[in-house]
């Protein structure tokens, strides 16, 4: 009979190997690792981590600073009336930025040898892409309450009361959970992360800045208008604008859940490839 020895208190054993087997099939297996378990990870990241939170606090609150104090009183006659058009707009600009660290994440993770050690792992292929954008949307949720913080105490006031401001949030949220598949999958495509984060950019500034966040679009020329007005940013302003104004904007919810829609079904089995076959 084959025997194991182990050290315990300073005493050797021995453990005939049928024995332990048996200890190890009466045992209980620890639960398998799912989204959720990927998602608590990313958290732990944040904690271990805080200085990443940068980009979801001090950003966003100099973006709001800058625009309402450099622009509000030529847009809107003061920064107190441009405030209240423009934060909804730069929350969405903000969120929406910080959606490409999602990929750089998984980028990052793929050069540390991550994804080799869990790929025997008996567990939900899409998990490990899904934890990721979960743990994500607790930074989003935080740039949303420092946004809006910092609004409340510039002057901003949404007549949708609370749960109109619950309503716009939930909405940038789901929205911004499935913009990110797109960063997912370029962080499996692109080799380093300085080039995930170079791509977003390229994607994300003008797709933010060609918008209604900061402007109506019918100061704009005939031909930026067609574009403008079509752009999912442009539908997603508009709804959480709305939202928070005590509105209900049908439309562009539907476009924006739409759009949602259109970029899970569309990136999310590109991402789910590109993670099987590497």
């Amino acid at each position: 009979m084959t025997t194991a020895t182990s050290t315990r208190g300073g005493e050797l054993s021995s453990v005939s190997t049928e024995s332990l087997a048996a200890l190890l099939v009466a045992g209980e297996r620890p639960p398998r690792p799912g989204a959720l378990s990927f998602g608590w990870r990313a958290i732990l990241k944040i904690k271990h981590v805080p200085e990443q939170l940068f980009d979801v606090t001090a950003f966003p609150i100099m973006n709001l600073l800058m625009f309402t104090y450099l622009f509000g009183g030529a847009l809107a006659g003061s920064p107190t009336d441009y405030i209240q058009f423009v934060l909804p707009g730069i929350l969405v600009m903000s969120v929406v930025m910080i959606t490409m660290y999602t990929g750089v994440s998984v980028n990052i993770d793929i050069e540390k040898g991550f994804f080799d050690r869990i790929r025997s792992l008996p567990i939900w292929r899409p998990s490990a892409m899904v934890g990721y954008l979960l743990g994500d949307a607790l930074r989003y949720t935080i740039a949303s309450v420092v946004m809006l913080s910092v609004g409340l105490l510039l002057g901003y006031r949404p007549d949708g009361g609370f749960v109109g401001v619950v309503a716009g949030i939930a909405l940038l949220l789901l929205f911004s959970f499935a913009f990110s598949w797109i960063w997912t999958m370029f962080g499996l495509m692109l080799r380093t992360e300085k080039s995930v984060m170079s791509v977003s950019m390229m994607v994300i500034f003008p797709l933010t800045f060609l918008s209604n966040v900061f402007v109506d679009p019918r100061t704009m020329p005939g031909w930026l208008q067609v574009f403008v007005n079509n752009s999912p940013i442009t539908h997603l302003a508009s709804a959480v604008r709305g939202l928070m104004a005590g509105g209900w904007p049908g439309v562009e919810i539907a476009w924006t859940l739409g759009w949602a829609g259109a970029l899970l079904l569309v990136f999310g089995p590109v991402t789910m490839q590109l993670y099987n076959r590497n």
